[in-house]
């Protein structure tokens, strides 16, 4: 596709604008890994982490088609994605409970771009598609994002500190996040939806509440053992 046309534009913009609305529950998870670190290091975590998360989908945008085809490949991204939400909710003095915490730049990058991946199965498929199999315009649609999407991490960041509330909020969000990617497997999806009923509502909902339960849980275990 030629650089100059008005066409091309306007696949890079479209791609832009699937990233940013793609990219919602990727943001939270870099606030939430972010926020755990000293004041002077958040802002390097959010850009190293959002830069590298970002140049890697772009990486798996390129390969969707075939990436997306392995089976359980989303099941066994559920199952990665479930234990970081977990972690990154665990309150950052409980280091009793086995879990290793968000403690210092380089844990806190791979935390987001582990994370970020692990989102992204499915929606590098969306870009893939709107990319129209052109790699160029992967990759032009995706830096241009990365500001964007930097901002929007730093902005809920923020907002996590000043309101501790949203932190469950992100948690759940990610949560739901992994009970989606287990619905939409091409193996275990057709099994979920066949016999539980309102499997596109309970699912999520259970992964939300092994989220949000299972920190409370070890926290008060951790209480116990002292």
């Amino acid at each position: 596709m030629e650089i100059l046309t008005l066409q091309f534009w306007l696949s890079v913009a479209s791609i832009i604008v699937l990233d940013l609305v793609l990219a919602g529950d990727n943001a939270v998870v870099i606030a939430m890994a972010a926020r755990q670190l000293p004041a002077r290091l958040q802002n390097k975590a959010i850009i190293i982490g959002a830069a590298g998360a970002i140049l890697v989908r772009a990486s798996l945008t390129l390969v969707a088609v075939k990436l997306l085809t392995i089976p359980l490949l989303q099941v066994i991204g559920a199952l990665i994605l479930i234990p970081i939400a977990i972690k990154l909710l665990l309150p950052q003095e409980n280091s009793s409970t086995g879990v290793k915490k968000v403690a210092s730049l380089g844990s806190a990058v791979r935390t987001i771009i582990i994370a970020d991946v692990v989102m992204s199965l499915d929606n590098v498929l969306a870009v893939a598609g709107a990319a129209q199999g052109d790699p160029l315009l992967v990759i032009i649609g995706l830096l241009i994002s990365i500001p964007l999407i930097i901002g929007g991490s730093k902005l809920i960041a923020h907002f996590m500190e000043r309101f501790p509330l949203l932190i469950p909020l992100g948690a759940a969000i990610l949560g739901h996040t992994s009970g989606v990617m287990l619905l939409h497997d091409g193996i275990v999806g057709p099994y979920l939806t066949a016999y539980i009923p309102y499997a596109a509502y309970a699912v999520p909902a259970l992964t939300i509440a092994i989220v949000l339960l299972v920190p409370y849980a070890l926290v008060h275990w951790s209480k116990g053992q002292r």
